[in-house]
């Protein structure tokens, strides 16, 4: 059976039209990827914008993308840096706001 056509729009009447629910997470730039994205949605910190760096923390294992000024800042603020390791600064995570061992991708 195929459905009506419905000439004088009485159908509109008496039923809800459908709505598209707005997802507030959308078009925010700090998420950078929609849900459809998955794995590569939860363990990225956006896409890669000019000046900025990632900062991973050890300590909350987050992924924070903050420009190049406020990582300046955060490296000349009481800091430690250790080459050779994983997680070389020690410095104030943006995430979580304590002072842990994190990495920072400055091509990120």
């Amino acid at each position: 059976m195929t459905p009506r056509k419905d000439p004088d729009g009485k159908r509109a009447l008496f039923e809800t039209p459908p709505i598209e629910i707005d997802d507030p997470l959308k078009d925010d730039p700090l998420v950078g990827h929609s849900a459809e994205d998955g794995h590569e949605a939860l363990y990225s910190a956006g896409e890669h914008q000019r000046g900025t760096v990632v900062i991973t923390c050890s300590r909350c294992d987050v992924r924070t993308r903050i420009s190049l000024i406020e990582s300046f800042v955060r490296i000349v603020s009481i800091s430690a840096w250790l080459p050779g390791r994983p997680y070389s600064r020690w410095i104030q995570c943006p995430a979580c706001q304590t002072r842990s061992w994190c990495k920072i991708d400055w091509m990120g």
